[in-house]
């Protein structure tokens, strides 16, 4: 299941962009980009949970 949050977070920090930029409040921008790099920072952690195909081969 771990494998599959870096796609859910780099999808949700598109999602993020879209609607955050779309709504007209004073920190807009600044919000939603923050939010948006919080995910993808989580997103970059979690590719360590993705199965590496070359490893697994080398070791059987």
């Amino acid at each position: 299941m771990k494998r599959y949050l870096t796609t859910l977070f780099m999808i949700l920090s598109g999602v993020i962009l879209i609607i955050g930029l779309q709504i007209d409040f004073r920190w807009n921008g600044i919000v939603s980009w923050g939010l948006s790099f919080i995910s993808l920072i989580f997103a970059v952690y979690f590719t360590k949970y993705i199965p590496n195909e070359k490893n697994q081969k080398s070791k059987n």
